[in-house]
């Protein structure tokens, strides 16, 4: 499979690319231009519908992992336009398959967040206040609704909150309970990518992507049942505390 990733060198991109490249042909792009000796690269601006859809040409998926936090006007051009830019592309070179990434209050915000366990997400959107959350949940949106008008269009969407390296050895009080590793991140991205579209419940299906914790914060259990996810990594440091 022919894969375009949009937003490769960020912080999420190496995690991607590697576990994806030794399954599919990638084509790695990023505003930067992206570091990588084993895959072809483009530098591209994901906010600009006229690189993305060059880009997309010849594609059988797209993973859009691009995301900019810290500016209002840029994170609405990445975050928001980029997911409109990514479906475009899609539509225009009949890619059925769109693999878009975001943090989990993009669905299960405050004040879900706050008072609720066993948060799965198919509840109803609740989008977190704050210029990451809402231009990220915009973006989720678009998607929605181009998957609700184009009967070709698929996308899945895998949300996470925490991330760090399955071998983090930090103390306790370093590490959210809510933390996924690295290498469990890039076994979601590869699932997403290889399971049976046909299968799935809608055109557009969000993923919780969290490892197996005994807090039950975040229910992982739709991911496991429908991508086969199998998290190797619980970082028990996290919860398991000595009083």
């Amino acid at each position: 499979m022919r894969v375009l990733i949009l937003g490769g060198h960020g912080r999420m991109g190496p995690a991607v690319v590697e576990a994806l490249g030794r399954h599919h042909e990638l084509l790695v792009t990023d505003v930067v231009p992206p570091i990588t000796d084993e895959h072809e690269t483009r530098q591209l601006d994901a906010a600009s519908l006229d690189e993305v859809v060059a880009a997309a040409a010849g594609m059988d998926a797209i993973v859009n992992l691009a995301v900019l936090r810290g500016d209002r006007q840029l994170a609405f051009d990445v975050s928001t336009r980029g997911c409109y830019n990514a479906m475009r592309a899609a539509q225009a070179h009949g890619i059925a398959r769109v693999v878009n990434s975001g943090p989990h209050f993009t669905i299960q915000g405050s004040p879900y967040t706050d008072f609720d366990y066993d948060l799965h997400p198919d509840v109803p959107p609740q989008t977190s206040t704050g210029l990451y959350p809402i231009t990220k949940g915009l973006g989720q949106e678009i998607c929605r609704v181009f998957t609700e008008n184009d009967p070709d269009l698929h996308v899945i969407t895998l949300l996470f909150f925490h991330l760090r390296f399955h071998d983090d050895d930090r103390e306790a009080e370093d590490l959210t309970p809510f933390t996924t590793s690295w290498r469990d991140v890039g076994q979601a991205f590869r699932l997403a990518l290889e399971v049976d579209l046909a299968a799935l419940p809608s055109r557009c299906e969000v993923f919780n992507i969290f490892g197996d914790l005994p807090h039950r914060k975040f229910s992982n259990e739709k991911a496991k049942r429908l991508l086969g996810f199998a998290p190797r990594d619980r970082f028990e440091k996290a919860w398991h505390k000595k009083s």
